[in-house]
């Protein structure tokens, strides 16, 4: 099982899309996923009281509970827990960071965006942490996206695909679905297909025999 936790200490980066539209990306290519959400928003536990498909499992943790979980999560079935953070600098995100095999970084082509993600950087460095960057939100076309990516290459790696601002994404989220499921045929939907074989190559997986889920892990690492 490997840790992929979505990090930046900017509100309105749009992780918990990133997440979700990632997570459902990852399951249609038959992995196993599960979802542990910091963000007390609960965007995505909302996304999961409107979703009718099955998978991937989600749970709401907080700061105490991440170090038991993982633990319990590193014998399970799941290929991947991918771990929401609040955008805020705070305990839970530093141990989120710690639980990660990978962070990856939202940043929009803004100057606010481009600043703000500076203490999550240095909070990934301290801790010897794997991360990428992915432009996200990003408009079709503009000199920003070029400037930004041209300034992150140089503090990281960069996916060679931006996540476009695109309707679909706030849609599907709406109705409890990815965004490949939603138009599995758009734009949106190949970026976001694109990004994960991105990601995915860089994580190789081997698979557990136990058949535990998360529900019976977040029971089992309160009572420890």
């Amino acid at each position: 099982m490997k840790a992929i936790t979505f990090v930046t200490q900017k509100g309105g980066s749009g992780k918990s899309t990133l997440c979700i539209s990632l997570a459902v990306a990852a399951q249609e290519r038959g992995l196993s996923v599960c979802i542990l959400e910091m963000d007390r928003q609960a965007t995505i536990s909302d996304w999961l009281d409107h979703r009718t498909a099955e998978g991937p499992e989600v749970a709401q943790i907080d700061a105490t509970q991440i170090e038991g979980v993982m633990n319990q999560l590193r014998d399970s079935a799941y290929d991947y827990v991918f771990i929401d953070t609040p955008g805020v600098d705070s305990a839970g995100t530093l141990s989120a960071i710690r639980a990660a095999d990978l962070c990856i970084i939202p940043c929009r082509p803004t100057p606010a965006d481009l600043r703000a993600f500076k203490p999550t950087l240095a909070a990934i460095y301290r801790l010897e942490k794997k991360f990428a960057f992915v432009l996200n939100q990003t408009p079709p076309r503009s000199y920003r996206i070029r400037d930004a990516a041209d300034g992150l290459a140089v503090l990281g790696i960069l996916p060679d695909v931006n996540i476009v601002a695109r309707t679909d994404h706030q849609d599907a989220i709406g109705v409890g679905q990815g965004v490949t499921e939603f138009n599995p045929k758009g734009q949106a939907a190949l970026e976001v297909r694109k990004l994960w074989g991105w990601i995915e190559k860089r994580m190789q997986v081997s698979r557990s025999e136990s058949k535990q889920g998360i529900k019976q892990v977040i029971k089992n690492a309160k009572a420890a």
